[in-house]
């Protein structure tokens, strides 16, 4: 689909006048992020750890770490309750060291997603209790089970909930028991990830502890890997503490200390290892690798990846996920093409995308669409039409579903006001998972979804939308350019990595590349620029025609050369 191209406004001059050490391009990329101070600048590029909120600001936090500390000294057995994507994996994983240094009685327990679907479970909980457990500490989990805290209660068990995911509406309906979780609260940031609670957790305990002041730094420091891991894949916006979290988490990911992390990078990278990971490198080879576990088997085995300490596992268990990725991005193209038909021929004109896999609608022998990957297709749903989007698909007797949504419609807020149809339910602004009572609930889920987005987005224009941050001119870009863009990183949500726009440039030289030509370069007065897997989509410009690019800027390096290159986004001509 055709994006329209939205370029913010442009700064005044007055700003530029209060900050003459900085060129335009820079202070115009300040400004798109409202940082308009100068002690808010000096912070986003002087990143200091120190700057960090102090873990006891959550109100339950003091109670949490004087039981979890009653449990280890009474040497009590405690289960660390997770989830099965990259940021409950590492938000486990972090507990778990973290316990385990402190010679707590420590375990994890992450429930199938076929199986036994997201968050706490009664048979489980049974499990569990009658394998002695007194102390169950839930991560990226646990805000909306009220009935099964009380269970676990019930059997004589304490319990943790550390979550990230939005409360009830009704405080009524939270469970009633500590919990640690920044939307719960009047915590100041509010957009931690999972595996941020689950750190502050950790940090808490690690202040509380006996331990030399040196050697409280170790153990905070060796942690971070997990937590920028977590923090990236789960798409939280990577500004204030998230941002403070990832840029000094990938300072301890670059030292290598991590096997399972080393050997997830080299089979993501094949053979061309480099040993600077970013943000990109998390979110497009780490996490989706991590993430295969749980959509296509179980996340036991990415856990295993995190924690082991055996160099052969760790090589054994990352090739094994490698393998699962290639299937997992296999099913989901074939399941987003199959949509991509059925909206195309009848749902245009709808406010929001609902799509049901074939035994749902129109086949009842047909297989359902694998519940791991539904979660991807509706992103890329979402992504290709502008559209809040939900898949949903049925599993054994089990309907479930998951959404995803744009800025304008909070998809959790609009399923929870069709909560009588659900058996639960829960998630973010923009993403949500649930599961349906039954068809005949369906149907009438779906239509009521459908007048909610019709009102909320039936004046809202939902072209999709790219949008860039500035105008260049290509006399304004050099080395000195692309080095302060690197300042800006990591990037992510909520600091996205800068887009440019240059109008009527001239194509003086085109090439094609790759094995097979499914990269094109074109050549714009002395600039290279690339669009990676676009030769076809932009096989009929040629040399001589006037075109308008939107555009990253990078460094290309290659046999020891580093020269500036454009890498095309979109281009009209």
């Amino acid at each position: 689909m055709q994006n329209k191209w939205e370029l913010m406004s442009v700064i005044d001059d007055d700003f530029i006048k209060k900050n003459p050490e900085y060129n335009k391009i820079i202070l115009q990329l300040f400004f798109n992020r409202r940082l308009t101070e100068k002690e808010e600048i000096r912070k986003f590029f002087q990143i200091d750890y120190n700057d960090l909120l102090d873990p006891f600001l959550f109100k339950h936090m003091d109670r949490a770490v004087s039981l979890i500390i009653n449990h280890i000294k009474a040497g009590n057995k405690i289960v660390i309750y997770g989830d099965y994507d990259a940021d409950g994996i590492t938000a486990s994983a972090i507990l778990v060291e973290t316990l385990t240094i402190f010679k707590a009685k420590v375990s994890v327990y992450i429930p199938d997603r076929m199986k036994e679907g997201y968050g706490l479970n009664k048979k489980a909980i049974d499990e569990l209790a009658q394998a002695e457990t007194k102390l169950i500490i839930t991560v990226d989990n646990g805000i909306r089970n009220k009935k099964e805290v009380g269970y676990i209660k019930e059997l004589g068990l304490d319990v943790i909930i550390t979550d990230h995911h939005e409360a009830p509406a009704d405080k009524n309906n939270w469970p009633d028991c500590l919990i640690i979780n920044p939307h719960a609260e009047d915590y100041f940031f509010k957009s931690l990830a999972g595996v941020g609670v689950s750190f502050k957790l950790a940090i808490a305990l690690i202040k509380k502890s006996k331990l030399t002041e040196e050697q409280k730094k170790r153990l905070e420091e060796r942690i971070l890997d997990l937590v920028a891991v977590g923090t990236v894949a789960d798409c939280v916006d990577l500004i204030g503490e998230n941002r403070i979290l990832v840029s000094k988490g990938l300072g301890i990911i670059n030292k290598s200390s991590r096997l399972g992390l080393n050997e997830l990078i080299k089979v993501s990278q094949s053979n061309n290892f480099k040993k600077e990971i970013s943000s990109w490198n998390i979110s497009w080879q780490i996490a989706p690798r991590i993430n295969s576990a749980g959509r296509l088997d179980h996340a036991n085995t990415a856990f295993r990846l995190l924690i082991t300490k055996d160099q052969e596992e760790a090589k054994i268990i990352a090739e094994k996920l490698n393998i699962k990725n290639s299937e997992r991005q296999k099913m989901t193209e074939a399941i987003v093409e199959t949509c991509k038909t059925k909206i195309e021929k009848e749902m245009l004109d709808d406010k929001i995308l609902i799509l049901v896999s074939p035994n749902l609608d129109e086949n009842e022998e047909a297989l359902g669409w694998p519940e791991g990957v539904i979660g991807l297709v509706a992103g890329k749903i979402c992504e290709l039409y502008s559209r809040p989007t939900l898949v949903i698909t049925k599993m054994n007797t089990e309907i479930k579903g998951s959404g995803r949504s744009i800025e304008e419609f909070n998809i959790t807020k609009a399923i929870e006001q069709e909560c009588q149809y659900l058996v639960k339910f829960g998630g973010h602004a923009q993403a949500c998972g649930f599961t349906i009572n039954n068809q005949a609930d369906l149907l009438k889920f779906t239509i009521d979804l459908k007048k909610i987005a019709k009102k909320q987005l039936g004046k809202i224009d939902l072209t999709s939308k790219l949008i860039i941050e500035a105008e260049l001119n290509l006399l304004e870009i050099n080395d000195q350019l692309v080095e302060k863009l690197g300042e800006f990183e990591p990037f992510g949500e909520g600091n996205l990595r800068p887009k440019f726009v240059s109008f009527n440039l001239t194509i003086i030289d085109k090439m094609t590349m790759g094995a097979d030509g499914q990269h094109v370069k074109f050549k714009f007065d002395n600039f290279w620029a690339i669009a990676f897997r676009q030769a076809e989509k932009w096989s009929e410009l040629k040399i001589g025609d006037k075109v308008d690019v939107v555009y990253y800027i990078e460094f290309n390096e290659f046999n020891g050369r580093r020269t500036v290159q454009m890498n095309i986004i979109d281009i009209k001509n």
